[in-house]
């Protein structure tokens, strides 16, 4: 009986294994999640300096 009862804990131990092997799982995520706020804020500034432009060049036209 007491070998069944380990090879049971055994067992449960190995189907439900909860410790993490990569500890920084996730991490690439966030930078990406980074990455791209960062390129909006430059899109962002690249428009306001376009739409400043043809604004300005409009009312030299008129």
């Amino acid at each position: 009986m007491p070998h069944l009862l380990a090879a049971l804990t055994v067992l449960k131990a190995l189907l439900t294994n909860t410790y993490d092997d990569d500890p920084e799982r996730g991490s690439v995520t966030i930078e990406h999640v980074l990455w791209a706020a960062a390129v909006i804020a430059i899109v962002g500034i690249v428009v306001a300096a376009i739409n400043a432009y043809v604004t300005a060049q409009t009312a030299l036209i008129t």
